[in-house]
């Protein structure tokens, strides 16, 4: 459902966009690479000094490059659900009018597996976000739930282990490691500025990210040739024809069986 998501979901004038809450990050220095005078390495204190921690709030559009970001302290339901909600309300406001009867690609049962999701396109209307996150506590609150539900924003979440599924942690990587990589930021108020510089700087000139690529295209081949191989006692060699279930004669008291 994510994979027709990222390759499908624009083309069916929805808005994809994924959501994750990136950190914590910590005010101490940061391992990587720096420039520095020749004879002049960079040098770190000696004291440990906890200088308070910082997490990103992520919101991003794969078919754009666009990210809506905020570097916050805490990232607890008081925090995230109304930074949510401002967000999504901006998104909508970008979003073409909802449709008047929901069409392929609009009804709920199209994105949702559970057996009763066609309950949802009575009383529901038509999808107009396709949001991507995971099974975190806060994103499952009925109330945050509900709202997105009445304003036709369609939660998808990444099954457990499946966090390569979302590229919004992806983007996150990128730029905290712009951010960060090599620093020391001294206060959480410097982290989080350098956060906020990071997201500016993407947002000037964003590259949209398609889903698929390469790997995806090595890993189709894997799954077709697995389906035409078949191993052999967990040995280095194997058959084109399965044995597993093929019927063998046997003799018992005389009488031939087919196992």
């Amino acid at each position: 459902m994510i994979d027709q998501a990222y390759r499908f979901g624009e083309r069916l004038g929805l808005q994809v966009w994924t959501q994750d809450e990136a950190g914590p990050f910590q005010a101490i220095p940061q391992p990587g690479p720096s420039w520095q005078p020749e004879g002049q390495p960079v040098r770190q204190p000696h004291e440990y000094i906890r200088g308070g921690t910082a997490k990103l709030l992520t919101l991003f559009r794969p078919a754009t490059g666009e990210v809506r970001a905020e570097p916050v302290e805490h990232a607890t339901n008081a925090v995230l659900h109304p930074w949510l909600k401002r967000e999504l309300e901006a998104i909508l406001e970008q979003c073409p009018p909802a449709p008047t009867e929901m069409t392929p690609g609009r009804r709920w049962s199209d994105w949702d597996y559970h057996a009763d999701a066609y309950l949802s396109d009575v009383y529901l209307p038509p999808a107009r976000v396709l949001l991507i996150w995971d099974n975190l506590k806060g994103h499952l609150t009925y109330t945050l739930i509900e709202w997105c539900a009445r304003r036709g924003i369609v939660p998808v979440y990444t099954p457990i282990g499946g966090s390569w599924l979302n590229l919004a942690e992806s983007i996150q990587r990128i730029l905290v490691r712009r951010a960060l990589i090599g620093h020391h930021p001294q206060s959480v108020a410097e982290l989080m500025a350098w956060l906020a510089a990071s997201v500016r700087g993407w947002n000037a000139d964003p590259t949209p990210f398609e889903w698929g690529g390469k790997r995806a295209a090595r890993r189709q081949r894997a799954r077709e040739r697995q389906r035409q191989r078949y191993a052999l006692g967990g040995s280095g060699g194997y058959t084109r024809r399965s044995i597993r279930r093929r019927p063998t004669p046997s003799i018992r008291n005389g009488y031939q069986h087919d196992k």
